[in-house]
């Protein structure tokens, strides 16, 4: 409204208004009119001001609370103006083709099916309020694998974050335990079709409890301390109250103390996890686990029927990393000690499992632990190929000795302990190959092949049955070969 007072101030100042006071306002009665004409012009003006500046506050008051509305390459979502509060929608969405070429390698469930699988379908949704608490909300809709299967479809992840410091945050609910290094790795940002015998087999999946984690020293040290229900190895808790009176304790500690540094090593993390709980089992309600192959569709060793959980259980995982440009590399340790007991027999065993997985991106893109990000994203328009990585791994999985029979004399073995060793290799032993073709950030193709041989288990020279034959000279189980393809939407 500046330009009406420019206005006017120039038509009192120009010729154009001076000349007719001039020339016809011959008396004080007429200059007094005058005046308040242009006094009436100048207090319109100032209204008309006044009225503009109420309209731009108005404005800037609904803009600070007007709700924004994001569409970004990492999903949908809105906020509140001042981001204080925020909701952002997800999904993962993960079509496998798996090809099992080894028939003869089924286990005792008749499983390995060949055939197409939705291995993962997670609509997610995740969101702040007030600031600096977070939340995590993710049901499953794709864990049946095979129509021998049943579904366990249900909750992923249902937990609240809240961030009061980068050194002391606290998250509740149902989470992955800050235990495993791979298993903290999304579904979607995996190297390989399956996580190894680590994550999978040994170490916990996800629990319900609550812990306290946070960063020190500049992002270089991650510490985490929580208590849990507890779950059997590569267990994941459902949502119902704990059955078991006794919780399970997890500790980790991780550090990365060349971060932000300019050489070779600023890509090496390590660290440590550990947990310890007590679980008291029955026969009908055992807690204890089945160790599936590399496969995930079969089980290579499983505790006979009557053997439980009768005290503690510990696990122990050093963890490492490193990036190097187009080069990553993983390693991680796990060894679970458990009391069990079948009868009048008592017993604590230790298992435990490893594996070393390397990448390469052929396209020279960075490779980190949190995924991909194509330098050019796959355009035919544009020429863009997406990235290019190769992977390889190699792991173990070892069963104590003290799980399988007992000798008599003449080394025929009349009795078991805690696993038939005609139906439960001692180990399995994996090694991997395969390409995966990130398109853009959220789309993947991926191909792995996998090898795996078993010591024992193979059910040949074993006459009769427990404490009615000679159970010596077990043949090896048949080896596991499996190709995987998966087409992956993740955002």
């Amino acid at each position: 409204m500046m330009q009406y007072k420019k206005i006017v101030s120039a038509l009192v100042l120009s010729g154009l208004v001076a000349s007719p006071i001039i020339a016809f306002a011959n008396d004080s009665a007429e200059l007094e009119e005058l005046r308040g004409l242009v006094q009436e012009l100048n207090q319109k003006v100032k209204i008309l001001e006044r009225k503009d500046e109420i309209a731009q506050e108005i404005a800037a008051t609904a803009k600070k609370e007007t709700p924004v509305v994001n569409t970004t390459k990492d999903g949908f979502g809105f906020q509140s103006a001042d981001g204080n509060f925020k909701i952002k929608l997800r999904g993962l969405l993960q079509v496998d083709e798996r090809n099992y070429s080894n028939v003869g390698g089924l286990g005792a469930d008749g499983k390995n099916i060949s055939g197409f699988d939705l291995r993962r379908i997670r609509p997610i949704v995740e969101g702040t309020v007030y600031d600096k608490y977070d939340f995590r909300f993710a049901p499953e809709f794709g864990e049946a694998k095979t129509a021998n299967a049943t579904s366990t479809s249900g909750i992923v992840d249902a937990y609240v974050d809240a961030r009061f410091q980068p050194w002391f945050q606290v998250r509740a609910g149902k989470f992955k335990p800050y235990v495993g290094l791979e298993r903290l790795q999304s579904g979607g940002e995996l190297k390989f079709i399956e996580r190894s015998y680590v994550s999978n087999n040994i170490l916990p999946n996800r629990d319900l409890g609550a812990a306290i984690h946070g960063d020190l020293l500049d992002g270089k040290l991650n510490y985490s301390a929580g208590i849990y229900n507890g779950v059997v190895d590569g267990g994941d808790n459902s949502t119902a109250q704990d059955t078991n009176q006794d919780k399970e304790y997890a500790l980790r500690i991780f550090t990365t103390p060349f971060k932000d540094s300019d050489n070779l090593v600023a890509g090496l993390g390590f660290g440590l996890a550990a947990t310890h709980g007590n679980f008291k089992g029955t026969t009908t309600a055992s807690g204890l686990p089945n160790y599936k192959t590399a496969g995930q569709e079969s089980n290579f060793f499983t505790y006979s029927s009557g053997v439980f959980g009768n005290g503690n259980r510990d696990r122990l995982s050093p963890q490492a990393y490193y990036y190097y440009g187009p080069f990553g590399l993983i390693a991680e340790y796990a060894r679970v000690s458990q009391d069990v007991s079948n009868g009048a027999l008592s017993n604590r065993l230790d298992n435990d499992a490893w594996q070393i997985a390397a990448s390469y991106l052929l396209t020279g893109e960075d490779a980190s632990f949190k995924g991909v990000k194509p330098s050019q994203p796959f355009d035919t328009e544009k020429g863009g190929w997406g990235a290019w990585e190769l992977v390889a791994r190699y792991q173990e999985n070892d069963i104590d000795s003290g799980a399988f029979s007992s000798g008599t004399a003449a080394g025929v073995v009349t009795t078991t302990r805690y696993a038939d060793p005609r139906n439960n290799a001692r180990s399995a032993k994996s090694w991997a190959a395969g390409v995966n073709w990130y398109l853009n950030q959220n789309v993947k193709l991926a191909l792995d092949y996998e090898n795996t041989s078993f010591n024992g288990g193979g059910n040949a020279n074993a006459a009769g049955t427990a404490g009615a034959g000679s159970f010596i000279d077990i043949a090896n189980r048949p080896s596991e070969r499996t190709l995987f393809t998966r087409l992956q939407l993740s955002y």
